[in-house]
């Protein structure tokens, strides 16, 4: 695996472990009720996105697992439509699609 990979790697699974960490312990309800923790975990899954942005094609050729359109999909939702952000997508997304994205990267790591 080239450096940059593994850096940026590093990064996403940072963010995407600061975000399990900020919505631990709180409901839906609590997401919505908390500007500073949504604007936390906005930034944490711009920060994800961003990093996948920068990682090489032969790296995401080797994990397809890993949903890089979505990822980068959402960071680009985040940032040029944050007028229009539905927490409930993001909520979902942090408790459903976090905790295996984050597993994915650190077998990858480990491999690699």
């Amino acid at each position: 695996m080239r450096d940059d990979d593994r850096i940026r790697l590093r990064d996403m699974i940072g963010a995407a472990e600061a975000v399990v960490k900020f919505a631990a312990g709180k409901t839906r309800e609590d997401f919505g009720d908390d500007q500073m923790l949504a604007f936390a975990v906005i930034r944490a899954l711009e920060v994800i996105g961003e990093a996948a942005t920068k990682v090489s094609g032969d790296l995401r050729e080797e994990l397809p697992g890993v949903p890089w359109a979505n990822i980068v999909g959402m960071r680009n939702w985040l940032i040029h439509a944050y007028h229009d952000v539905n927490l409930d997508i993001v909520w979902r997304t942090v408790q459903e699609e976090l905790p295996p994205l984050v597993k994915a990267l650190r077998a990858a790591i480990d491999k690699g």
